[in-house]
């Protein structure tokens, strides 16, 4: 088997496993955006490709120096069609992390039925959960709880708006996603990010928006399409709506959207198990879908957990969510450039 560093992945028997992060328009997207460089490595036996490999290399002055496929994404970048593929690139990115003396290297895929090799750690902490859209949407709403199908109902009655677009959307969508992740303690990206992302997948890529009966922003969400899946990059409410179910609204708002354009799933993103996200993720009946994070770890390092979960973040975060909004805009693009 032949393993080769190459300058682009023409690998598109391999595209739905890579996902949108791990090809080629995302990765040159995330190093036009913050400069990390991208190394790209395929898999050939029989002059035929049967594995691909995206790493972003990232330093950074307060999160290491790594090499991590998805960056800024929920799971994809790695993709094989046997395991002796699978270890052989594995097997390159731990010479490449060598090499260059990254602290460690972070594999996050959706095949979590397998075991990594030697030398490679298990960390499953995140899922994913995919809905399987069903032609009429009355169908699905059966399969929910009574509950939840009351929540929305009621969101459908409070007078929400919501508008699909691109790059018309792309300052109110900033907004909310902005002042959702202050609200929550989390850094987030200047705007440039949402409209180079816009730039690079083109129709790809949708915003969403959700407005009151006032026309006051309460959400947005930034939605990305490949084959026949919709995949949630983002989807956030402001606290202040939250009660009144704008977050039932969005969702069932972008199920319908996703049936009217003949999709077939929708993959809600990943969440960290235990989470309130996966709570309410999991009131939607989807199909939990354990994600495989695999890390190589140089002597001496330990798995990272970046993650709001991790107790050394605990105080950062509820500091952060008191910073005026002026100083996290001003660095929380700094910070966030090296959490991917």
């Amino acid at each position: 088997m032949n393993i080769q560093k190459v300058d682009l992945i023409n690998a598109p028997h391999f595209e739905n496993q890579l996902s949108y992060v791990g090809l080629d328009s995302w990765m040159n997207f995330v190093h036009e955006m913050y400069g990390h460089k991208i190394h790209r490595f395929i898999a050939e036996a029989n002059n035929q490709i049967v594995g691909a490999l995206s790493l972003a290399e990232i330093k950074h002055p307060v999160f290491g120096h790594y090499l991590a496929t998805a960056p800024f994404g929920n799971y994809g970048g790695f993709a094989f069609e046997n395991e002796s593929a699978r270890d052989e690139l594995l097997k390159s990115a731990k010479q490449l992390a060598a090499e260059i003396e990254a602290e460690y290297v972070s594999i996050r895929f959706d095949q979590a039925a397998s075991a990594p090799p030697d030398n490679w750690i298990q960390h499953p902490v995140y899922q994913t959960y995919l809905i399987d859209l069903t032609p009429n949407p009355d169908e699905l709403l059966k399969k929910f709880s009574s509950d939840h199908r009351n929540h929305i109902r009621k969101s459908l009655k409070k007078g929400f708006q919501i508008r699909f677009g691109h790059l018309d959307l792309l300052d109110d969508a900033y907004e909310a996603i902005a002042k959702s992740m202050h609200e929550l303690g989390s850094p987030y990206h200047a705007k440039t990010y949402l409209r180079k992302m816009a730039e690079y997948l083109g129709d790809t890529l949708e915003f969403a928006v959700t407005y009151d009966a006032r026309g006051k922003i309460t959400g947005a969400g930034v939605f990305i399409y490949q084959d026949k899946t919709i995949f949630n990059l983002h989807a956030n409410i402001l606290h202040f709506a939250r009660s009144t179910y704008a977050g039932e609204f969005l969702y069932w708002s972008v199920i319908e959207h996703a049936i009217n354009k003949g999709l077939s799933t929708f993959d809600l993103g990943r969440s960290l198990i235990g989470s309130g996200n996966d709570i309410f993720k999991s009131k939607w009946a989807p199909q939990k879908k354990l994600l495989s994070y695999w890390y190589w770890l140089a002597k001496g390092n330990e798995v990272p957990s970046l993650n709001q979960k991790s107790p050394k973040f605990q105080l950062a975060i509820a500091v952060w969510k008191r910073l005026p909004s002026f100083v996290i805009r001003l660095i929380g693009p700094y910070l966030i450039r090296g959490l991917v």
